[in-house]
């Protein structure tokens, strides 16, 4: 089996992020969310991956390399706009060849697995097996329409009104049939070619697709509110370590990490938290849920719940909370009074607050 992941959109709702970055690369607990994925693909026993990437090539390629890292071989799939998820399987069909396939959204975060539903997979082998899970408001999702027997009866995308709460979550397990679905689609009213669409010709045509639901967690990380979610979620196994160096005067509390390279001087961290490599981090406080990257400063701060990318700093504030600092972004004291903050901060920003 190979696997097809997806990682050429242009991640709007993810601004402004998305503006200098894929939003696949976001850090979620000091890790790329497409490191995530790819972590999930290989966890299947596959080896060979294609990954769709549209203009943000460039950093995807410099991120994540030729694979061998994740135990992997990397086969790069230009896409020159974003024509649809079947469009992405019409663009891999030479390197998908003959083989089965797991399709995978890349900005997807499943951190139980879906180890069982491929073995599912293999051993019933239906032209299709889709990933479902139940969804509070479907109207936002493409959604599977089942019988009894757990096969699909209908796909609707975004319907107005859902007939099912059993939403498509990115994750799809194909045999080669899905190759003539595609050809025989048409654009929809969008322009793309929808996978939906189909999976959809496939049920018409009588083959066997069938849905699976995922009980784990998940989380579509398109939104910060949602990248914030997912990095508590993704922080609760953390496993202490201490690789940096953490002064007499520092306290660490709880699950702790603190990369190579770091140093904690004089302050207080109650964990979960990472402090990445290289990161100063001075007579501050930092709370829980917090990932703070790559050769970041934080001095006379105190910041809980939050994300700081590579290369931050954020000096003599104090109350940043459920806030995102983009990387190399600069957040420092104004005149005024103290308050409670909460921040959303791009790339190369400066920010200053009262303090």
């Amino acid at each position: 089996m190979k696997a097809l992941v997806l990682s050429g959109g242009s991640g709007t709702r993810l601004r402004p992020f998305s503006h200098s970055m894929p939003k696949q690369l976001m850090p979620i607990a000091n890790k790329p969310v497409l490191e995530h994925v790819l972590d999930g693909v290989g966890a299947l026993g596959i080896t060979d991956v294609g990954i769709i990437v549209g203009d943000r090539a460039a950093q995807i390629i410099a991120a994540i390399g030729d694979g061998s890292r994740f135990g992997l071989v990397i086969t790069y799939i230009h896409q020159d706009e974003p024509r649809g998820l079947a469009h992405c399987v019409l663009l891999a069909r030479e390197f998908l060849a003959d083989d089965d396939f797991v399709m995978y959204l890349g900005d997807n975060i499943l951190p139980d697995g879906v180890e069982d539903i491929a073995r599912d997979f293999t051993e019933k082998r239906p032209a299709a097996q889709v990933v479902v899970h139940k969804v509070a408001d479907p109207r936002s999702f493409g959604v599977a329409e089942l019988d009894r027997d757990g096969r699909v009866e209908r796909l609707v995308e975004k319907p107005e009104h859902p007939r099912s709460d059993l939403a498509l979550i990115g994750v799809y397990f194909f045999t080669p049939a899905i190759h003539q679905a595609v050809d025989a689609i048409s654009p929809s009213g969008r322009g793309e070619l929808e996978i939906t669409d189909a999976v959809q010709w496939l049920v018409t045509q009588g083959v066997q697709v069938i849905a699976t639901e995922y009980s784990g967690y998940w989380k579509d990380t398109g939104r910060v509110d949602d990248v914030l979610e997912c990095n508590r979620k993704l922080l609760e196994g953390l496993v202490p370590s201490v690789r940096g160096h953490v002064d007499d005067a520092s306290v660490l509390i709880g699950p702790v990490v603190v990369e190579e390279g770091a140093r904690v001087i004089g302050s207080r961290i109650v964990g979960p938290a990472i402090i990445g490599a290289g990161t100063s981090v001075e007579h501050s406080r930092i709370g829980p849920n917090t990932s703070i990257g790559k050769d970041c400063v934080l001095r006379d701060t105190h910041v809980d719940s939050s994300i700081a990318l590579d290369g931050a700093t954020v000096t003599g504030v104090r109350g940043l909370h459920s806030s995102v600092i983009g990387r190399n972004a600069s957040i420092g004291p104004a005149e005024g009074h103290p308050s409670h903050h909460r921040l959303v901060v791009g790339d190369h920003t400066r920010i200053e607050v009262p303090v």
